[in-house]
């Protein structure tokens, strides 16, 4: 049994040792190489330099069309993972796609299921678990007997968190473009509230809390600020962008240094 999913302090990861971790999705690594069949840039080695430079984990999406993360991409991260056993691998996707033969066979820390379609450019809506959760559950089981956490993408309703205990789930990622939309507006503080109120019912229900979706240097101290128990971020696309300009390793330093600055509490 992998020890993350084994008990309420292994639920919480490194969130239990007092900090939100942070997981560097590298799927845009992955786009640009697929741009030219020449290699290039190497998503192992990516991954490696942001390991190195103080990554807690790394995630990919593989999708069905393979337009970013492939297959073999998921195999080779997943032996590069077993040269950091302190760091997480986390798969995302649909697994009523291409995800469970993927987590069968590699077996990762994580495997977070997102409800996208195959059409989708990226994800856009979390689970609606009235509709779906009877059809995740088995899916959940059968992962949890391979002894691998389970996160469900969820928007951020503070109703829906007790239905995705009630299913099995682990660990919700809370789905955080519409907090990024209102970063800087009138609307911020309203939106962080709901936010907030999300990630508390679904600790009260005794679940994890990851996050992810559009987070960036600019936003995401505010956000770990107003919401409990974050225990981990995802964050790709920023990332991404951020390491043209000042290469991963780089990169990956100014974001956990955004997460320390997070958790400074003022007197």
């Amino acid at each position: 049994m992998n020890p993350l999913v084994s008990s309420e302090a292994g639920q919480q990861g490194r969130h239990a040792l007092g900090r939100c971790a942070l997981s560097v999705n590298v799927n845009r690594v992955a786009l640009l190489r697929n741009s030219r069949p020449v290699g290039i840039p190497n998503v192992v080695r990516l991954s490696t330099i942001a390991l190195e430079a103080g990554a807690d984990g790394i995630t990919v999406h593989p999708r069905p069309d393979a337009r970013h993360i492939t297959t073999q991409d998921v195999r080779d991260l997943s032996q590069l993972m077993k040269r950091w056993p302190q760091a997480e691998y986390n798969l995302e996707g649909n697994p009523f796609h291409n995800l469970m033969e993927l987590v069968r066979e590699v077996r990762p820390h994580q495997a977070t299921f997102v409800p996208d379609s195959v059409e989708q450019a990226t994800s856009d809506h979390g689970w609606d678990l009235v509709r779906d959760g009877e059809r995740l559950r088995p899916l959940i089981d059968e992962l949890h007997a391979l002894g691998v956490r389970v996160s469900l993408f969820m928007d951020p309703d503070p109703a829906a968190m007790a239905l995705a205990r009630a299913v099995g789930a682990d660990r919700v990622e809370l789905y955080t473009e519409a907090y990024a939309r209102s970063h800087g507006h009138a609307e911020q503080a309203a939106v962080l509230a709901r936010y907030a109120a999300a990630a508390q019912a679904a600790l009260s229900a005794g679940l994890g809390v990851n996050a992810g979706h559009d987070l960036n240097r600019d936003n995401l101290a505010d956000f770990l600020r107003a919401v409990p128990g974050v225990a981990e971020v995802s964050i790709g696309h920023a990332i991404a962008a951020d390491a043209l300009e000042y290469g991963m390793a780089e990169t990956v330093r100014l974001y956990q240094r955004c997460i320390r600055q997070a958790q400074v509490r003022t007197p």
